[in-house]
């Protein structure tokens, strides 16, 4: 090997110094050459050439090896040379190896070093194209367990979601043979109405990614805009739809509009460059694909700074020793804080705290028995963002990055000129390398703060309003959550002025109104105000102008647990918006929530792996469950004394992440990661999620508890004592249940007056029949009202005339 040094006006040509490979194989010489041997950039095109005997350039056989999968083009000329180009898109060194006549030259395999950032990937998922009716109306499906039986004869779990009309369905339906599929859905262990179903699979019902076509804007695109393409999945048959597009930088990427399994998408890169556009169907590319995008437009503008620092493992804490830490809680007022610790066996003790200057508090605890504890801080009675934390007392476990959390202000809102904070929180994540960039429209000032015990603060301070990425990694891998996107106003400036009245924290219902009013205070602007739901919805508040300057704001919102009232100024927040509120009780609490199990930690594919939520002692509420990982999953669940069990079949191995949350918040220890063993399906291109929510009933540890399933719409009353009652004569009416599941029967008479009736009686006929009998003493209108569990039955409350 022989290397040249050129220069041009003294300075470096790029690739230079060259490397120039001459060897000798069956008499012949064979030569190599190219910047593309040695290194280059990601996304940029690399190229070498090999020259040999004129007229065997065919005899050349070059094969490219590394973190990546590349395209090699290559150009054989009749003077035995051969021209070769390929485009990483992932940093890493690649092995190129060369052949000639069979043996390796001389230096094979050359290591090609490429440098850069590596490619970021944008997906999105859609499984429309996979849904299959099963014809059948199911009011829950939680409970609902599925099989399918393929023509081979193979039994494998399938995914079961209620349709948009209401009609149960399988959520996943990828046939891969012809013949005839016989789907089992059970309701504990027993059959529900019409199962077995059987469908018939043809050619057309096949998924075939052949059958799929694709328009619009698949070869060239523009930053920052909104490039459209259109997937037409009419004759792909039944199979799920994935976007992937990997490239320098982040895109967005959006279902627009979607009619009979044609879907229009919108995506739109970041920034310019070199990207690959990935469309499969049913797992298979779909024709063309994947496609390489030319990015052109101009540049996003857009600055990202990135801090890190080597987290060590956090000292241990022996049980009946006292452990200390502070963090910085903004707009907090330290009358109305308040942290308690709860032990392994449920038993709760408050903390201590003490309020420091800035918004610091320093929490001090005495934990007495070694395991995981659940440590709460709360502000107003509200767990604080973040909050519940899980604190090992005693052994430390080594939890990986999806341990590490996050939480404060600055991860939700922030403003121009002024330090944006949160918390970190890394001690169940053992030891790591932290690294926190935040990109946006300009340069962002970025801090931490070195804290006791696992706990970090940090603050970021940007000086152009716009949204902005804060992302979070532990060892080179995202936290869950990240990146974090975070909407920074303008300098609130007379925002500042604006002044809430009359809103409630707590004791709020269900349905009913709310109302507080707003004050300008001199201040001018737009007011807009939103309620944010538990489950993640987005509410607009109704406001109307009851003075000049003062407006009424009204809500109704429509689920139990912790919801936040926004409130803004010309698109800038008022002083300590967001507010939060309570709906329902304030017993509902995730701190007292906790998960156990097998499956929260390992199990097989194409099995049930179970885990089970205690409830007992945390009142109502809404639980979720989130499991994240190389396939879907099949997720059922079942009421036990003390809370839910839940069983998922997850379809191919990996590593699978849980989500548990109740009233839309993190419960202490989530998320959990779970090894999966075992044979199964090829894990998808993306990340595929399973989801199911449950609204839970209050339940008292030791004491069972059973939720009852009936849909009042189907029960029937019927009789002549509906039409009109008649003085001292007993009426009479029956009221029919056999459609609409189990409930308890609530049946009442007001009379005239405003007063009971004195004779009503009601009477089981049968076992799904109840006679219900009356007599009135008053004449005008008599008001009764029938209720199957919380519902009123059609009709009632029925106005009965004497």
């Amino acid at each position: 090997m022989r290397e040249e040094n050129y220069q041009i006006a003294n300075l470096g040509i790029r690739g230079s110094p060259f490397s120039c490979v001459v060897d000798k194989i069956n008499g012949s010489f064979i030569t190599a050459f190219g910047t593309g041997l040695v290194g280059g950039e990601s996304g940029e095109e690399e190229s070498f050439t090999v020259v040999a005997k004129q007229g065997t350039a065919k005899d050349i056989d070059v094969k490219i090896d590394g973190p990546a999968k590349v395209d090699v083009q290559r150009k054989d000329n009749p003077d035995g040379s051969a021209n070769l180009s390929f485009r990483p898109m992932t940093p890493g060194a690649y092995n190129i190896n060369i052949k000639y006549h069979g043996k390796p030259i001389k230096g094979s395999p050359f290591v090609c070093k490429i440098s850069g950032e590596g490619r970021k990937r944008s997906t999105l998922s859609l499984g429309n194209c996979a849904e299959y009716s099963l014809k059948i109306t199911e009011t829950d499906v939680v409970d609902l367990v599925g099989t399918i039986k393929t023509p081979q004869g193979q039994i494998e779990p399938i995914i079961l979601k209620k349709m948009e009309d209401g009609e149960l369905g399988i959520a996943y339906f990828t046939p891969k043979a012809k013949g005839e599929y016989v789907v089992n859905v059970l309701r504990q262990e027993k059959h529900i109405k019409n199962s077995p179903f059987r469908i018939q699979v043809g050619d057309k019902e096949l998924g075939h990614a052949a059958g799929c076509s694709v328009k619009g804007a698949v070869a060239s695109a523009i930053a920052n805009g909104s490039n459209e393409l259109i997937v037409d999945c009419s004759n792909g048959g039944y199979g799920g739809l994935s976007i992937a597009l990997e490239g320098p930088h982040r895109s967005n990427i959006d279902l627009f509009h979607h009619e009979e399994r044609v879907y229009t998408i919108h995506y739109g890169p970041h920034e310019p460059g070199i990207y690959i556009l990935n469309i499969r169907f049913a797992d298979e590319h779909v024709p063309g694909s994947p496609f390489l995008l030319d990015v052109g437009g101009n540049p996003s503008g857009r600055s990202r700074e990135t801090v890190t620092k080597e987290m060590e493992t956090a000292p241990a804490t022996p049980a009946g020793t006292t452990a200390e830490f502070i963090l910085k809680i903004p707009g907090t007022n330290p009358f109305d804080m308040e942290a308690s610790i709860t032990d392994p066996d449920g038993q709760t003790e408050l903390c201590e705290v003490y309020d420091e200057e800035d918004f610091h508090y320093l929490i001090k605890m005495t934990p007495k028995t070694n395991g995981l504890h659940i440590l709460s801080i709360k502000h107003k009675g509200m767990h604080i963002s973040g909050s519940p934390f899980q604190y090992s007392v005693g052994q430390l476990a080594q939890g990986g990055p999806h341990k590490v959390q996050v939480g404060g202000p600055g991860l939700e809102k922030g403003e121009v000129g002024i330090e944006n904070v949160f918390n970190i929180y890394t001690r169940e994540a053992g030891a790591g390398n932290l690294t926190l960039s935040v990109e946006g429209p300009s340069k962002a000032k970025i801090k931490l703060e070195n804290r006791d015990n696992g706990f970090l603060g940090a603050q970021y301070n940007v000086s152009k309003p716009g949204m902005y990425g804060v992302h979070i990694k532990y060892d080179d891998q995202h936290i869950p959550g990240s990146p974090y996107m975070v909407n920074i106003s303008p300098d609130s400036g007379v925002a500042r002025q604006v002044t809430v009245h009359s809103l409630k924290d707590r004791g709020l219902s269900i349905d009913k109104p709310c109302t507080f009013t707003v004050a300008f205070n001199g201040a001018q602007g737009h007011l807009h105000a939103t309620l944010r739901s538990p489950s993640g919805g987005h509410t607009d508040c109704m406001t109307n102008e009851m003075d000049k300057g003062v407006y009424a704001v009204r809500f109704i919102p429509k689920e139990n647990g912790v919801h936040y009232v926004d409130v803004k100024l010309s698109d800038a927040h008022i002083p300590d918006s967001p507010f939060p509120i309570m709906v329902g009780s304030m017993a509902s609490d995730p701190a007292m929530v906790t998960a156990s199990g097998e499956g929260l930690e390992h199990g097989k594919c194409g099995s049930k792996n179970k885990f089970v939520v205690r409830t007992a002692g945390a009142g109502s509420g809404l639980l979720s469950v989130f499991i994240d990982g190389p396939s879907k999953v099949a997720l059922s669940c079942r009421e036990v004394d003390d809370g839910y069990e839940f069983s998922y079949t997850p379809f191919c191995p990996g590593k699978y992440l849980i989500t548990i949350k109740y009233g839309n918040i993190p419960i202490a220890g989530s998320p959990y990661q779970t090894n999966i063993t075992g044979t199964g399906r090829k894990p998808s291109p993306i990340l595929e999620q399973s989801s199911m929510s449950v609204e839970t009933v209050e339940k008292k540890a030791g004491v069972p508890s059973r939720k009852l399933r009936g849909d009042a719409s189907k029960v029937v009353v019927k009789g002549p004592g509906l039409k009109r009652a008649m003085t001292n004569r007993v009426q009479s009416l029956t009221v029919d249940t056999k459609e609409a599941g189990n409930a308890l029967l609530c049946v009442g008479m007001i009379s005239p007056a405003g007063l009971p009736e004195a004779e009503l009686n009601v009477k089981k006929v049968t076992a799904t029949s109840y006679s219900v009998s009356y007599k009135v003493q008053e004449t005008g209108e008599h008001i009764l009202h029938i209720k199957w569990g919380d519902e009123e039955v059609p009709g009632s409350p029925f106005v009965i005339s004497t």
